[in-house]
């Protein structure tokens, strides 16, 4: 066999890190929803967030593409609610049989520098 016709070498053992803009974190938080041609809202939840987008469980079905209002809400203290506004897109979808969620992914279209400031100081909390 030539040298240069060789087959690659196999890695076993090499983890498959993603490779993400921002890291995920953990949460399960309410929202508040509608989408932008309308204004009947619902509700739902984000399981995980980060600086550009969430994942959340919605009660009805997303297409991709869709773009949302959310109003997410979380405490910095015990005593401390706040809630940030976004103008998102649903980039992906996966539907949930069973328990009637829907879960999906957004990306931030849309965020004030102020509640960017927000979420960013909510996130490194979850770290200390």
């Amino acid at each position: 066999m030539e040298k240069d016709k060789r087959e690659p070498k196999r890695r076993i053992g090499i983890l498959d890190l993603e490779r993400r803009k921002y890291p995920r974190f953990k949460i399960n938080l309410p929202l508040d929803y509608y989408r932008v041609d309308t204004s009947a809202g619902q509700t739902g939840r984000a399981e995980n967030a980060s600086e550009g987008g969430l994942e959340i469980y919605f009660p009805e079905e997303m297409q991709i593409g869709e773009r949302l209002k959310l109003r997410l809400y979380f405490s910095s203290s015990e005593s401390d609610l706040k809630a940030i506004e976004v103008l998102a897109e649903v980039v992906w979808i996966d539907i949930l049989s069973g328990d009637g969620e829907y879960r999906s992914g957004v990306k931030f279209l849309d965020i004030s520098q102020e509640d960017l400031v927000k979420l960013k100081d909510f996130l490194e909390s979850l770290t200390r």
